[in-house]
């Protein structure tokens, strides 16, 4: 089918969530570069949003999946599944977590990190305790739950009215928490980059006053890594960045590199909370999706993408400050090691992505003044080279 036979077939039969996509279908890719049906190459900087973090088919991992597709996909946590015990083992030793649970989905994994977080204050004899604080601008997921956990009005209006227990402060604005803390706050939840708000970084002294926090008022600490995991921030772990460790944190799109997935973990005095019956997933943690996971874990940690990511990305960021200086419609870049926001002075975010397409790059905009860069962690040199030439080309065309 060529591209305007799959967007007629496509606003004809599919619920119309995503509005007008970018008019492209991509067939297949071969690390950095996808190719679409009429056969046009590009660069891929957004990693179908910080999800293909080896690429496109790379080698290991299309392994992994063949191999487990050919002997099982499915058999249903009713019974021991190997690949889901080697990667729960596998998060456990690379990381400050005890405890892992598998789901399908960021979103997925958010939910049941805030379950935890309620049944541990239920199950400690203080059920009061229930509400959890939040971040305004944050992103948690589009569960009706996850949706009143995210700080961000206009995903929650259309569902009024949403899951009770959220409260919302200020990234960043230590007194604005303290304030907000009462009796029945049972935890804080927190991503240390925003990412769907426009690659805003939690201050370092910031993140380490929240921990201190929860340590003199009995809360729990949980981050949301979704974006932030697997070695996008130049560290396997965004927390490691900010030398503090959480008491439950959560994992998804780059885990399994595309396949659906998403883990919950934690340490072991919040992890006990759930026991037979409190928690489960039909398709959660299923042979595909954890040998998906264990491919991936194991390339970024044998490849040293972790390293990859923090040099590059520091290389990265060097190139767009030159550009910054150079072209006065730049404010600002922001982030940590492969997540990047470039924060515009006007509303051309938009436009500059359609632009970066037109010339064979994608990357993402975050409203009308931020653009995203979100590469996969196998980016070289050479490839950020060629972006940062289409981007200059850009900005010359519309100032």
């Amino acid at each position: 089918m060529n591209i305007n036979e799959i967007i007629e077939m496509d606003k004809k039969y599919y619920m119309n969530t995503f509005g007008n996509r970018t008019p492209v279908c991509f067939q297949y890719g071969k690390g950095i570069n996808l190719w679409d049906t009429e056969g046009n190459k590009y660069y891929d900087f957004l990693a179908g949003i910080a999800v293909s973090s080896l690429g496109h088919a790379h080698p290991a991992l299309v392994k992994a999946i063949s191999e487990q597709a050919e002997k099982l996909i499915h058999c249903s946590s009713l019974y021991y599944i190997e690949s889901q015990a080697k990667l729960a083992k596998m998060l456990v030793e690379n990381s400050c977590a005890d405890r892992v649970f598998f789901a399908n989905s960021g979103a997925e994994a958010n939910e049941g990190a805030i379950k935890l977080a309620r049944i541990y204050f239920k199950k400690s004899g203080t059920p009061e305790k229930y509400e959890i604080i939040t971040l305004k601008k944050s992103f948690h997921g589009r569960t009706l739950t996850t949706v009143a956990a995210t700080g961000q009005e206009k995903y929650q209006k259309p569902y009024m009215p949403i899951t009770p227990g959220f409260k919302h402060v200020r990234l960043n604005d230590m007194e604005a928490l303290k304030n907000e803390i009462g009796s029945v706050t049972c935890a804080i939840m927190m991503e240390l980059i925003q990412g769907e708000s426009g690659i805003n970084p939690a201050e370092m002294e910031y993140v380490q006053g929240v921990r201190k926090l929860c340590d003199e008022n009995g809360l729990l600490l949980i981050f949301d890594e979704i974006q932030t995991g697997m070695g996008r921030t130049g560290k396997l772990f965004g927390y490691e960045n900010y030398a503090v460790e959480p008491d439950i944190f959560t994992l998804a799109k780059g885990l399994a590199g595309g396949v659906p997935i998403g883990a919950l973990c934690a340490k072991a005095h919040a992890a006990q909370a759930f026991e037979p019956g409190d928690h489960g997933s039909t398709f959660g943690g299923n042979p595909l999706a954890c040998a998906a996971g264990l491919a991936v874990l194991e390339t970024i940690i044998k490849e040293d993408l972790i390293g990859n990511a923090a040099v590059m990305g520091n290389y990265f960021h060097s190139r767009l400050e030159t550009l910054a200086r150079k072209y006065n419609l730049i404010e600002e870049i922001r982030g940590m090691g492969l997540m990047i926001g470039i924060q515009l002075v006007e509303e051309k975010a938009v436009e500059i992505r359609n632009r970066l397409f037109e010339s064979g790059f994608l990357a993402g905009s975050v409203g009308s003044y931020v653009v995203r860069i979100l590469p996969p962690l196998i980016i070289s040199r050479p490839d950020i080279d060629l972006f940062i030439d289409a981007l200059e080309k850009t900005l010359k065309d519309i100032i």
